[in-house]
């Protein structure tokens, strides 16, 4: 089996400076915007009519003066977060799916964080609908290559390859980024946590009245999605999330006191090959090696999806797409009906996705040592190419 492990390009104890998830949106974002701007159609009170957020939103969200956001702006961002924390998974997957020894420190490390976003998708989830709002993961399902859902963060291109250190840093680390690595001297006051510190805000200005109508209760992984039912949940809930995927302001690890690191952490102790330690105050790459797995070497999924597979290929591809929109439909079924049989219908679908994803990642591309991997492209919704050389849904 070929294998693409590697010594990453920066040695261990090198800050590792990565550009905040919404920095740029931000800086963009001009004078403030209506509310409605962040919709393509009239917004209706019902969870039924409201319009899913356009490219963009992020920056207009942001700029919306906090004494102007109500439940509206609450269900516009919500919708964001929803795609955000979806949109992370598919690449997680790949990047683990493609490890040949499951046993190893990275495999384990991507597993758990998979689960954990696997468990903030259920926490944005339930908000959206304690608000009055539903998710529409199959509608707004994310498409690879490509930047980041609602337009956050235009320097970062979300593709799906195997596990290689240009994944983990370019995608996975990316991602993650906290506003001011504790590994870094630089600061940027605005990330993925800046986002859900406005949502926060949202919340303690708004007061909405939250429906546990619909909204689910489910072991996920080591974790239990509850309902939120009062500002104290949503508190408690943005909370998880920022701590689990950036860490605390003081230390890398999580702040739930389970001894794990953050997303942002784990990954890069994968990219250094080495564990994170505090030394002399400072926190560096330079404990125990973490070695760099041997993997499947899948390629980079092209955009538009792959060329004219062989049939084999073709029919793994349709047998991984077709589980994967059972998936997505699985999943709008359980928050708009609040079935929890539904949500552990789509963890089950879920795992059937390993199988056709492995047999193509055995699968030689023609005229390359690399192989083939799933695209997750949900069936029904063909693509089209955009100028940007991107493709995007035809909806």
């Amino acid at each position: 089996m070929a294998q693409t492990s590697g010594s990453p390009d920066k040695a261990a104890g090198v800050p590792v400076r990565r550009r905040s998830l919404l920095a740029s949106a931000a800086l963009a974002a001009g004078p403030s915007f209506p509310v409605a701007a962040c919709t393509h159609g009239p917004v209706d009170s019902g969870p039924e009519r409201h319009a899913l957020p356009r490219p963009g939103t992020v920056s207009r969200l942001v700029a919306v003066p906090e004494r102007s956001r109500d439940v509206d702006w609450l269900r516009s961002a919500l919708h964001v977060a929803v795609e955000i924390e979806f949109s992370t998974i598919p690449p997680y997957l790949c990047g683990w799916w493609s490890i040949e020894n499951r046993k190893c420190d990275a495999a384990r490390l991507i597993r758990r964080i998979i689960s954990d976003e696997m468990y903030h998708l259920g926490i944005v989830c339930n908000l959206l609908v304690g608000v009055g709002g539903r998710p529409r993961i199959l509608e707004s399902a994310p498409v690879y290559p490509g930047p980041l859902p609602g337009g956050v963060h235009p320097g970062v291109n979300v593709y799906l390859s195997g596990l290689t250190t240009a994944l983990v840093r370019d995608v996975m680390m990316a991602i993650e980024a906290p506003a001011a690595p504790l590994t870094d001297s630089s600061h940027d006051p605005l990330s993925i946590g800046r986002f859900y510190d406005e949502l926060l805000k949202a919340f303690r200005t708004v007061a909405p009245e939250l429906s546990a109508d619909r909204q689910l209760r489910e072991r996920i992984g080591d974790d239990t999605l509850r309902p939120v039912k009062t500002l104290a949940d949503v508190e408690r809930s943005i909370e998880i999330i920022q701590d689990q995927g950036e860490g605390t302001s003081a230390s890398p690890a999580d702040g739930l006191g389970d001894g794990h690191l953050a997303h942002y952490y784990a990954f890069a102790e994968i990219y250094h090959g080495r564990r994170l330690l505090e030394v002399g105050g400072r926190w560096q790459f330079t404990g125990a090696p973490v070695p760099f797995p041997d993997t499947r070497p899948m390629s980079m999924v092209p955009a538009g999806g792959w060329d004219r597979p062989p049939a084999g290929a073709r029919q793994l591809l349709d047998d991984f797409d077709h589980t994967y929109t059972g998936v997505l439909e699985a999943l709008d079924t359980a928050w708009a009906e609040g079935d929890p049989r539904s949500l552990r219908t789509a963890v089950r679908r879920m795992r059937r996705l390993e199988t056709p994803a492995v047999g193509l990642m055995e699968m030689p591309v023609p005229g390359t040592k690399e192989t083939y991997g799933p695209q997750f492209r949900p069936r029904g919704r063909p693509t089209r190419l955009h100028p940007s050389g991107a493709s995007r849904p035809v909806l």
